[in-house]
């Protein structure tokens, strides 16, 4: 299942160097390279997604500073 991202967080995905990750874009089923006007279409998605009723998606946040997560070795 794909990420659906708010317009905000469209932005908030940019590189220092002002372009988006090809990992990023595929995580939001953008095809390599990317097509003219991918970021309009994913904004138009977002907003009709919303106009239906549609809950947000669930916000991808970063593991806070010194979090380790358990790992188990079954092997």
């Amino acid at each position: 299942m794909t990420v659906l991202p708010s317009p905000e967080e469209i932005e908030a995905a940019r590189t220092p160097a002002g372009g988006w990750k090809r990992d990023q874009l595929a995580a939001w089923g953008i095809p390599w390279p990317p097509p003219k006007g991918w970021k309009d279409e994913l904004v138009e998605r977002w907003t009709a997604a919303r106009q239906d009723g549609a809950p947000p998606p669930p916000r991808q946040t970063p593991a806070p500073d010194g979090f380790a997560q358990e790992t188990f070795d079954f092997g």
